[in-house]
């Protein structure tokens, strides 16, 4: 008789929290008590705390304000039904340094066990997903709207300024008395300017001429034209990452875009120990606005000034906006329509001494 050996299976050794800990969303078991029993790795990401740190502890403990929490977990225990949260921020105790809040979307369900007793399952999804999205595609559609109107408005500038230009060209031929050439001179010089200004305004009006390029070559571009135009106190640093792929980009645009933003930092740091940063990062599966791209570049220009006011924070991209007295207000504006032009956004994240301005392009074509 023959005898067969067979290799145990994999799945004998097999644990259920492994499974768990492979899902995106936070799982966290609780018990009647608030305490907490269990946490997947998505919830210790989440929420910034390690399962050892706090087993044991009644979650509402873990976090500054948790009053809208705790009156959920409360209700679903006392009334024994499942209820859900939307976009309830928390603020992790144990998380050093500076503490942003995190913006989740809860789900509370008891569970009854003849041994455990009562217990609640909390599911925690990550709400600023769908905050940015829903911010991108706001942000977007008022561009477009900006972009409109700045287009028809520059139309209608560029007509008489041309007019204005020519009978001032005119006026100077017939003009014999060189004092008075001057101020023909004056008025074509403020024509060009103004005309400069509303093009810078409206923007490429072709589509961009992609081609494959190094990103890095573009950053070491900008980085060089920082470098001669920085103060002698300010510090400007790199931090590539090496792996970013080569992709389709229009070169001088993408330039233009990356340099309105660092010129816009090197502004806003104090020119005896200002400190830029060009940062270069590969994020994968990411949405920009309703789109979703497999591979995106992430360009990031943080500085140590000042930062952005928050009275700005929603319009700073919009034209002429600005805190500068001496600005024009065009250099964001123009920077995120090169970008969007790339399917692309530019976003920001800002606060006292720290600002972190991203753009993000989707790697077409990548290498």
């Amino acid at each position: 008789m023959a005898i067969e050996y067979f290799s145990p299976s994999p799945l004998s050794h097999f644990d259920p929290a492994d499974l768990l800990d492979v899902l995106s969303t936070g799982l966290v078991m609780l018990d009647a008590q608030l305490c907490v029993v269990y946490a997947n790795v998505g919830a210790q990401d989440l929420l910034a705390v390690g399962l050892n740190q706090a087993r044991g502890h009644p979650i509402t403990e873990l976090f500054e304000d948790s009053q809208a929490l705790d009156l959920l977990l409360r209700r679903s225990l006392e009334r024994g039904e499942p209820y859900s949260g939307h976009e309830i921020a928390l603020i992790p105790r144990l998380k050093q340094g500076h503490r942003e809040p995190v913006v989740v979307d809860v789900t509370v369900t008891p569970l009854e066990g003849q041994v455990t007793g009562t217990h609640l399952l909390l599911e925690l999804a990550d709400a600023r997903t769908r905050q940015r999205i829903s911010r991108e595609s706001e942000m977007l559609s008022r561009l477009d709207g900006s972009r409109l109107m700045l287009r028809q408005l520059g139309h209608e500038i560029k007509n008489p300024l041309g007019g204005l230009r020519g009978a001032a060209q005119l006026l100077d031929r017939e003009l014999h008395d060189g004092g008075l050439k001057e101020y023909t001179t004056v008025i074509i010089n403020e024509a060009d300017r103004l005309r400069a200004l509303v093009d810078s305004m409206l923007g490429p009006s072709a589509p961009p001429q992609k081609v494959s390029v190094n990103i890095h070559e573009l950053c070491e571009h900008v980085f060089h034209l920082l470098r001669s135009e920085a103060a002698a106190g300010i510090t400007i640093e790199r931090d590539y990452d090496p792996s970013l792929p080569n992709a389709l980009f229009a070169r001088n645009e993408i330039i233009q875009a990356l340099l309105n933003v660092a010129r816009n930092a090197l502004q806003a740091v104090d020119p005896a120990d200002g400190r830029v940063i060009l940062r270069t990062r590969v994020l994968t599966n990411i949405n920009i606005s309703t789109v979703r791209h497999r591979l995106v570049a992430n360009l990031q220009v943080e500085d140590n000034g000042h930062g952005v006011p928050q009275e700005l924070q929603r319009s700073v991209f919009y034209p002429l906006v600005t805190s500068r007295s001496t600005g024009t207000g065009l250099g964001l504006a123009v920077a995120q329509d090169l970008v969007t032009r790339h399917r692309g956004i530019v976003e920001f994240e800002s606060r006292p001494g720290h600002t972190v301005f991203s753009l993000l392009l989707p790697l077409e074509g990548a290498e």
